[in-house]
């Protein structure tokens, strides 16, 4: 039986990360403007947030900078025009791609920067380079955290073997991604199981980022915390590439830490996500994600149904499923 007191009780290691903009920046190609920017950095603060991920270090070589906005690259002095010295509690965080970023270069080092922890994104396949980011990022001075991405399509060998690098790396937090939202809590359980061994080896947190295709991200993020997980990312109204994230105003109305407060939030979401749904920006649960989440599958033709209009659900489905 689960340990309420996990649940109930205030716990001061725990860590909330919002990925509003970078996550729901894939919604929109990060179009974000500054208002909204601005507005969301400042109820991050007035909420208790911990962590607050502006976006991505991509490679502009990769990525052409016209096609999206700023918050996919986040240019310090961007992140300095919304922030200033940002002197108060919440801390800043940008997402690198293992692969998709220029690290030794568009990084630089902590003190003279604004951001305080790079979240190094990673498939198992791309373990060893995940790695040489983590030492560059830790021998600049900033906090790390390793997201295993698609863990839900990964045999628990490989995944051990992966945890084993990991521990014996430099990084601060290992994070269980489920890409596809394709688990449910009872696997969540299991998976914080083998991440907790190699967690306690190696004096390493636990994170959990969650996707919404089965109505789970909730749910499994609950999961997580109940077996102990600490570092738990959140999207205000759950705003995230295809059906979503675990939505901040969920988890916050869930944790019992005082320093976390639910008003901001419910104000930020009428008054800014409400307002982007309103003009358009689609994200969030429907039947194409349902079916690439139960398939575990990755939504990146649910997006295409989305993005075209489709309602044509049963064909979409025999094509997922190869069906005559």
């Amino acid at each position: 039986m689960k340990e309420v007191s996990k649940l109930m009780n205030y716990r001061p290691d725990i860590r909330v990360v919002d990925a509003t903009l970078r996550d729901g920046g894939l919604v929109n190609n990060f179009q974000f403007t500054d208002e909204f920017v601005k507005k969301l950095y400042e109820t991050n603060r007035k909420a208790g947030v911990d962590y607050m991920e502006f976006g991505y270090k991509a490679s502009k070589e990769m990525f052409d900078v016209d096609k999206f906005g700023k918050w996919k690259f986040c240019n310090d002095d961007d992140i300095r025009a919304i922030v200033g010295d940002n002197d108060t509690d919440l801390k800043l965080a940008v997402m690198a791609d293992v692969g998709r970023c220029n690290y030794q270069r568009d990084i630089a080092d902590r003190q003279d920067s604004p951001i305080d922890l790079i979240r190094v994104a990673t498939y198992l396949s791309t373990i060893p380079a995940a790695v040489d980011m983590i030492e560059d990022a830790v021998r600049k001075g900033y906090e790390v955290t390793c997201n295993i991405m698609a863990i839900s399509n990964a045999q628990e060998e490989y995944l051990k073997t992966a945890l084993q690098i990991l521990g014996e790396s430099p990084v601060d937090v290992i994070y269980i991604v489920d890409s596809y939202g394709a688990l449910y809590p009872e696997q969540i359980e299991r998976i914080v199981d083998v991440y907790a061994e190699f967690a306690a080896k190696y004096n390493k947190k636990i994170g959990i980022h969650a996707h919404n295709n089965q109505q789970l991200a909730f749910a499994n993020t609950i999961e997580a915390v109940g077996d102990g997980v600490d570092w738990l990312d959140a999207t205000y109204l759950g705003m995230g590439r295809g059906a979503g994230n675990c939505a901040m105003e969920l988890l916050l109305g869930l944790l019992r830490n005082p320093k976390y407060q639910l008003f901001p939030v419910i104000e930020f979401v009428e008054n800014y996500m409400k307002k982007l749904q309103e003009e358009g920006t689609v994200w969030g649960y429907d039947l194409q994600y349902l079916m690439t989440g139960i398939l575990n599958q990755h939504p990146r033709t649910a997006i295409a149904f989305t993005n075209e209009k489709r309602k044509d659900y049963a064909d979409y489905y025999k094509e997922l499923t190869m069906l005559d």
